[in-house]
């Protein structure tokens, strides 16, 4: 997955003449507080620098979960067309280019950010955009309330694992009223990510809230630890993301847990791959979530016919 080319040109613009080496050490210590969900009080992003480093090497992996989140929306619910999103943790607006792309009737799109340095950069970002009109807002959710208006789609992502456990039900609870329609949350794909989302999906089915995606049901979830539910989606990597990271692969995986939630019922998609496929000469294993609330592995070869077909076209994340 890669960047729409509107922002990919606008975030070249930001990091055009920018020294390699700066980038490549603020990126590696950015890197290694997302690896480690490090919450010490210390703002992600403090300085231009910090931004652009952000830019560089976690924006593609941020946009690619977020997208391929609300592609499983657009599967689950091909009708929903939303007018208006709340973006929640805006960061540099990743989340509106995503749903620009997904939902071209979005009009209009509000951004809540505490950092003054993500937001000046994102307001440049989404200056570029030919529609939703934005509106940006500095607003620190873990510690103001949020006010306004319910919004068709409202999106939290790579949020609660910066919130102590407290902020997030309080915080949940909240966006669920300001949701006109459907909610997104999307946390980073480590066996803490999941908790998080396994605790919203939970707090969220309590509230009266349907399970869109990726869940095929709305019961318990049927991984238990160690094991844990999460997916992955490939980004491909610019020169200067490559540069920055000292990589060699031009790609990288970015892994993350989702849930997406709505005050609509959607139809049912069958059950969902949950993990990457394993495939050889004329049969395929998957590792499914099935409706029923069983999750299981199953093999299909080739005398499944059309089925074998469909499994060795599915991903991971794939309904089938």
């Amino acid at each position: 997955m890669e960047l729409p080319p509107l922002l990919r040109r606008a975030v070249d613009r930001e990091l055009s003449g920018i020294p390699l080496h700066e980038l490549s050490a603020t990126a590696a210590v950015l890197s290694q507080r997302y690896r480690e969900e490090r919450r010490d009080g210390k703002a992600h992003v403090a300085s231009d620098r910090d931004a652009l480093a952000y830019l560089a090497v976690r924006l593609p992996a941020t946009y690619a979960a977020v997208r391929a989140s609300f592609a499983a929306v657009v599967e689950a619910r091909p009708n929903f067309a939303p007018k208006s999103a709340l973006d929640i943790g805006a960061g540099p607006g990743t989340a509106v280019w995503a749903a620009a792309e997904c939902w071209p009737k979005l009009a209009r799109a509000l951004l809540l950010e505490a950092s003054p340095v993500f937001r000046a950069f994102g307001e440049r970002l989404t200056a570029e955009m030919r529609q939703p009109h934005v509106t940006w807002r500095t607003s620190d959710v873990a510690a103001q309330e949020i006010d306004g208006e319910p919004h068709d789609l409202v999106t939290l992502a790579y949020v609660l694992n910066e919130l102590a456990a407290e902020d997030r039900e309080r915080l949940v609870a909240r966006l669920w009223q300001l949701t006109a329609d459907t909610l997104v949350i999307i946390e980073p794909g480590t066996s803490a990510g999941w908790r998080r989302t396994i605790a919203a999906r939970r707090q969220l089915i309590e509230s009266g809230g349907h399970i869109i995606a990726p869940c095929p049901h709305e019961r318990d979830c049927p991984i238990q630890p160690p094991d844990w539910c999460h997916f992955a989606r490939r980004v491909a990597r610019s020169r200067l993301h490559r540069l920055a990271k000292g990589a060699d692969v031009p790609w990288e995986d970015e892994k993350f847990s989702y849930v997406a939630v709505s005050r609509m019922s959607a139809s049912a998609l069958g059950a969902r791959v949950i993990a990457r496929p394993r495939k050889a000469s004329g049969r395929v294993t998957l590792k499914l979530c099935h409706p029923d609330g069983s999750a299981s592995e199953q093999m299909f070869s080739r005398r499944d016919d059309e089925l074998f077909k469909r499994a060795s076209r599915s991903d991971w994340g794939s309904s089938l």
